[in-house]
């Protein structure tokens, strides 16, 4: 199965790549600092179609198949891929969104029309690179009003790291 990026970003200080993968369900982080040489930093697998439970299955270069395991957060299983990011202005929190259009959230995580989207936080280690899942954040969008609501892009109000203008 193909990867559908559905986003990327580079941060301020031109030190890594972020990027989305909206079906497999990955986040990675490259150092760019070299770029004929990016370096993978960081990958955490927040969703997807590979997770477990799912119909999609990876074999590997063995032949053997498995999937990922996929977090929890505060008890809530997170549906879909991660789809659209942001990353704080210092670089230390990235967050992520999972709806892309209606009908492919329909066609590929059906759960997301039945029990809406979601914002999660990632926490990044912007000294040797890394990405953590954080614990304490988890914005459901299921019981919006007249939702269950989906949630596709998001903007800081003084601006952001892809943002040409800081307050």
């Amino acid at each position: 199965m193909p990867g559908l990026i559905t986003d990327f970003l580079i941060s301020l200080d031109d030190r890594f790549l972020y990027f989305v993968n909206w079906l497999h369900g990955d986040v990675r982080q490259y150092n760019i600092e070299d770029p004929k040489n990016p370096v993978l930093t960081g990958q955490i697998w927040v969703g997807g179609l590979l997770k477990k439970g799912s119909p999609v299955k990876v074999v590997g270069e063995d032949g053997n198949t498995y999937q990922i395991d996929v977090p929890q957060i505060k008890g809530n299983s997170l549906r879909g891929g991660p789809q659209m990011i942001q990353l704080s202005l210092d670089g230390k929190r990235l967050y992520a969104t999972n709806s892309l259009f209606s009908a492919w959230d329909r066609q590929f995580y059906p759960e997301i029309m039945e029990k809406g989207s979601h914002i999660i936080q990632i926490d990044v280690d912007t000294d040797k690179g890394g990405l953590t899942l954080n614990p304490d954040l988890f914005v459901d969008f299921g019981d919006e009003p007249d939702g269950p609501a989906l949630a596709h892009e998001m903007r800081y109000p003084g601006g952001d790291c892809t943002s040409d203008i800081w307050i």
